[in-house]
């Protein structure tokens, strides 16, 4: 599918997936981790960068020093924001303004039309 035309459910049935199922349309990338940690942090590519291809969605864990457990929580987020995009839209409908909005628009208008009338130049019958 075209990462610009999904839908809520096509979405939807990737959130449905199995990890390992959805693990395959997945490109994993390991690295080092930055920040906080120390040395646990600083000596093995234990960081993970996880990609799914169909969506283009981009998630990167660097939690765990295990390599196999930042995979699963990458998964984890992958799947957690398929579920999120997977929510149906409302449903909306067309409502009249009210009376009171129609007023005070109006009023508005009125308002800022005197605001540029008042800048205008006042012309007397002796400047001509």
């Amino acid at each position: 599918m075209d990462k610009g035309f999904l839908t809520y459910r096509d979405y939807a049935r990737m959130a449905s997936m199995p990890l390992d199922e959805l693990e395959q349309g997945c490109v994993a990338e390991a690295f080092h981790a930055h920040g906080p940690g120390g040395q646990g942090v600083n000596t093995a590519d234990s960081a993970v960068r996880m990609l799914h291809v169909e969506t283009g969605i981009v998630v990167v864990s660097r939690e765990s020093r295990s390599q196999y457990r930042n995979r699963r929580l990458c998964l984890q987020k992958i799947r957690d924001e398929l579920q999120r995009r997977s929510v149906p839209p409302s449903v909306r409908h067309a409502t009249k303004p009210t009376k009171a909005s129609q007023h005070r628009r109006l009023e508005g208008k009125h308002i800022r039309s005197q605001i540029k009338v008042s800048r205008r130049i006042v012309r007397t019958d002796e400047d001509d």
